[in-house]
């Protein structure tokens, strides 16, 4: 009986446990309460879980692991989880070479690492700027990255004092620069340093300042506003500027160049010149061996736009011939639109003679040193001598030609004469033939010209003239000579 009775009890007992586990759905470590979402609640202020540890052999001998798995691998110090029939390392990616900015305490290493004097960056670091940056001395790129997320949020503060300095360069994108009473850029590189600059603002500085010497300078969409004074770009082997854009608030010259360029393209953005301001500064005749301004629209109440070339540009125009320029503002400046004209100058009703001999041809110059022309609206185009057009472009360029004569025989009634152009004094462009017969030594003949002709640069052209019916020594009077190119 007694033996039955603790059967009893024990049965009892199971029952009650069985009910009591099967009843609770949480399970609390340090604490009472865990938590209702929870199967598990570990609560501890001064220990943690600790998970299997094993090497990797061990970790990828383990026989059929289901999805979820977590296991801590001491071969390589990482947590790994089991997903989908593979091991996957559970590891923060962090970039490498990079360093937040969000104040300029965290540049003092780059600060000792300039001496005190200046904050040197570390190459082929990238420099995240986050919030505004006050800076107490300038920054040497050194062949870093600077960038903000947000350019209207991310700045760069350098009062009174110069942002930029030195002779490397690097990239700056995405943010603000604002040097109040100071100056953003002093930075004379080498032709293997190249600077970047894109995607940003400066803005209400006392000056932008200079940038020099580098192998490449690129900078595109970026805004001017607020300065006092602009950049001047010096000896730069390739200046690229595009889709930049200075509003009417700056001051002084926007951009300045001087020195020597291989290639120096400015494309697209707008400058916008009010008052005493000038756009674009070219009286230092800087040399360009391929300059192209396209695109970019001049406006304001400025009356210089453009402070022109002092040497190889003509009258009304801005540049030299190694420039392509077609901006709205300022006029039109290409090979395209190379043109000229000269003209006999001399008494009208007198003209001047021209002797002939035989049937040689000969250069409608006045051979008694009485023929002058002039040149007018001249445009890559020059007349080194009477009766000669030369073309000064760049790039050979198809010409229509347009001509015009009064001529009178003086003697060699039923002579024949032929009057035409001449390339280099060489090649007789034969389309351009024209003919005269002396019908009588009182009448005066007008021939037209006109043809086309192709000239390389420095190639010029000239009226000729030949006796084809006759002989002897004789002599025709011009009383009225031109030539147009256009």
């Amino acid at each position: 009986m007694k033996k039955l009775n603790q059967q009893l009890i024990l049965l009892m007992l199971l029952a009650f446990f069985s009910f009591s586990f099967s009843a609770i759905s949480q399970v609390g470590i340090g604490t009472t309460t865990p938590d209702a979402s929870s199967v598990l609640d570990v609560n501890s202020t001064t220990q943690g879980v600790l998970t299997p540890r094993m090497t990797t052999a061990q970790r990828t001998a383990i026989a059929t692991p289901a999805n979820g798995l977590l296991v801590y691998d001491t071969t390589e110090n990482s947590f790994y989880f089991y997903k989908s029939s593979a091991w996957t390392k559970i590891d923060s990616k962090v970039r490498n070479n990079h360093k937040l900015i969000k104040s300029a305490a965290d540049l003092s290493a780059e600060l000792t690492a300039g001496g005190g004097t200046r904050y040197l960056l570390s190459a082929n670091t990238l420099y995240e700027i986050n919030g505004t940056i006050t800076l107490a001395q300038p920054i040497e790129l050194n062949n870093a990255y600077l960038i903000g997320l947000d350019t209207n949020e991310d700045i760069l503060v350098r009062a009174g004092g110069t942002m930029f300095t030195g002779n490397t360069g690097g990239s700056i994108r995405n943010l603000t620069l604002t040097a109040p009473g100071g100056t953003i850029f002093n930075l004379t590189g080498t032709t293997g340093q190249n600077l970047i600059f894109r995607d940003s603002v400066v803005a209400n500085s006392g000056s932008v300042g200079a940038i020099g010497g580098f192998g490449l300078v690129f900078i595109s969409i970026v805004q001017f506003s607020g300065n006092t004074n602009g950049v001047t770009y010096n000896n730069i082997t390739d200046l690229l500027l595009s889709n930049v854009g200075w509003l009417s608030s700056n001051t002084g010259t926007y951009e300045t160049f001087t020195g020597t360029f291989s290639i120096l393209e400015k494309q697209g953005g707008f400058s916008e010149v009010d008052g005493t301001a000038i756009g674009i500064d070219v009286s230092a005749n800087p040399v360009v061996g391929h300059g192209v301004l396209t695109g970019t629209s001049f406006s304001g109440t400025s009356t210089q736009y453009i402070n022109r070339y002092t040497v190889g540009s003509y009258t009304g125009y801005n540049f030299n011939n190694a420039w392509t320029v077609n901006c709205p503002g300022i006029p039109l400046e290409s090979d395209q639109v190379a043109t000229g004209n000269i003209y006999y100058n001399g008494t009208i009703t007198t003209g001047f003679v021209q002797t002939v001999t035989n049937n040689t041809a000969l250069n409608l110059s006045g051979n008694t040193g009485s023929n002058t022309t002039t040149a007018v609206n001249l445009f890559r185009i020059s007349s080194p001598q009477n009766n000669r057009i030369t073309y000064l472009g760049k790039k050979t360029k198809t010409f229509q030609i347009n001509a015009a004569l009064s001529i009178r025989g003086n003697s060699g009634t039923g002579d024949y004469y032929g009057f035409f152009i001449r390339k280099n004094g060489t090649t007789t462009l034969t389309e351009t033939n024209t003919l005269m017969r002396v019908n009588n030594t009182s009448d005066i003949s007008s021939n037209s010209i006109s043809g086309t002709v192709e000239l390389a640069p420095n190639d010029y052209i000239e009226i000729w003239g030949q006796r084809l019916v006759g002989s002897g020594t004789t002599s025709i009077t011009v009383f009225s000579l031109n030539i147009s190119i256009k």
